[in-house]
């Protein structure tokens, strides 16, 4: 049975199975300082236009953790969307590990933060009694499967940089925000002024692993450390730099970001005439939102799993995935149809 609960629940890449085996071969060096790890990063530097530092970590919560580690001490404050996954879903991870408080902001219906809502928490600068500013963090593609645009990003560098904030992007998805752009991965981060980047993988159909992108070195000074007092340094790291290799590699991520894209659209345009069903968010991505009525939970997730976002209203979140066939798609829209 598939599922369209989340893209986690897919399964690995035949290209990044063959890299993993491909690594498998002989011993190699350890904690990153082997050939693999090396030629990855320079395959980072190539995709991103610049000379960034690459930090491979197990998973998003740590990714997230050590990027807003890099660019605070414990008496600084993180800017974040209310609906973001660092304030939402890392239970209290980010909180406890940098000691810093997280000031929740509110998006709009796309789940995006606007430069004027980010500008009027600027406030009680060098006051003491107030945890003070340090970092941005906004997620792309979004908690609703929204993109940020290249206009919309490099306007929040251009405010973060004026402010001496540190910009990060929590990227899970940020390979399905390029599809969906039709942008380098270069135009979406060294373009628009992006500091530090949590990059995804496991998403994108990596088996598992993330990596944290540092753009501006002042972030690298301390973070080696970092990594491995958080406990997201792997001593077989090259099976970690050997997938994002294989991603890495004439653009495979874009071939299967554009694809699970696609299946959204189709999932969107299938289901949004039935009867009971209300598309709630624009469908930019891989994934759809939708209300529709309770009493159908049950019976589709027989077929499909999904999750449910608001309980109150029954908000739904439908996610496509690298694998997510036509036909599944069409399928899932006839079940529903027929409810």
């Amino acid at each position: 049975m598939k599922s369209f609960a989340s893209d986690n629940y897919a399964g690995v890449l035949p290209e990044v199975m063959e890299a993993l085996n491909n690594a498998n071969h002989r011993h190699a060096r350890s904690y990153g300082a082997d050939d693999i790890t090396n030629d990855t990063v320079q395959l980072f530097r190539q995709a991103f236009g610049a000379d960034v530092d690459v930090h491979f970590v197990f998973n998003g919560t740590g990714a997230n953790v050590l990027s807003i580690s890099s660019a605070t001490q414990s008496f600084n404050s993180v800017l974040c969307s209310e609906t973001s996954h660092i304030y939402c879903d890392e239970s209290s991870a980010p909180e406890t590990f940098t000691g810093c408080r997280f000031f929740p902001l509110k998006s709009n219906n796309e789940g995006k933060l606007n430069t004027e809502t980010i500008r009027q928490r600027l406030i009680r600068k060098g006051d003491m009694h107030y945890a003070q500013s340090s970092i941005l963090s906004i997620t792309q593609t979004t908690e609703y499967a929204t993109v940020y645009s290249l206009d919309e990003l490099k306007a929040i560098g251009d405010l973060t940089r004026s402010n001496n904030l540190y910009y990060h992007i929590d990227g899970s998805r940020f390979f399905n925000a390029a599809a969906a752009l039709g942008c380098t991965l270069k135009e979406m981060s060294t373009d628009v002024g992006v500091d530090i980047l949590s990059l995804g993988g496991t998403k994108a159909g990596m088996m598992y692993g993330e990596a944290v992108v540092v753009f501006n070195k002042e972030l690298s000074k301390h973070l080696a450390y970092k990594h491995k007092q958080s406990m997201q340094l792997a001593s077989k790291n090259r099976f970690i730099a050997a997938q994002f290799g294989a991603m890495l590699k004439d653009e495979l991520w874009r071939t299967h970001a554009a694809h699970a894209n696609a299946m959204a659209q189709l999932l969107q345009k299938s289901i949004a005439d039935i009867p009971g069903v209300q598309i709630t968010k624009p469908t930019q991505a891989n994934g759809v939102f939708a209300i529709h009525p309770v009493q159908w939970n049950e019976k589709m997730w027989e077929h499909y799993p999904y999750y449910v976002w608001d309980e109150h209203t029954n908000e739904v979140r439908i996610m496509c995935s690298w694998d997510t066939s036509a036909e599944e798609v069409k399928d899932f829209a006839v079940r529903m149809a027929a409810l």
